[in-house]
């Protein structure tokens, strides 16, 4: 044993973040906030641009998750970016929930309503 203590190093948790202001595009609806769904009406995905993710991954993701081909998965890809929002897919209620969160988990901007054409 030493005569002298050992010195104690107390380590303090430091948190760094980055804040960088990011603007996002809310799309128009024309439509009532609160409408009934109608049975018969299909449902629809729609995808979102936002400033984050890159067009190739997005036609990335609309080529391994919905299985499009290159071509239309770019075409998808540039609707999104140009026009604001592409519909990605449609089908019944629960199938376009399971698309959004998918799209969602791939870090993408989606939601879903009913294709009132």
């Amino acid at each position: 044993m030493s005569a002298h203590p050992s010195p104690t190093i107390t380590l303090r948790p430091y948190r760094c973040t980055l804040s960088v202001p990011v603007e996002i595009e809310r799309p128009e609806s024309s439509e009532a906030p609160f409408e009934v769904p109608e049975p018969d009406v299909p449902w629809v995905t729609i995808v979102h641009n936002d400033p984050v993710n890159l067009m190739s991954y997005v036609s990335y993701v609309f080529q391994s998750y919905f299985g499009y081909s290159k071509d239309k998965a770019h075409q998808l890809m540039l609707d999104v970016h140009h026009k604001g929002r592409a519909v990605v897919s449609s089908g019944s209620r629960e199938e376009m929930e399971r698309d959004v969160q998918a799209m969602h988990g791939y870090g993408l901007w989606a939601t879903l309503q009913q294709d009132r054409r």
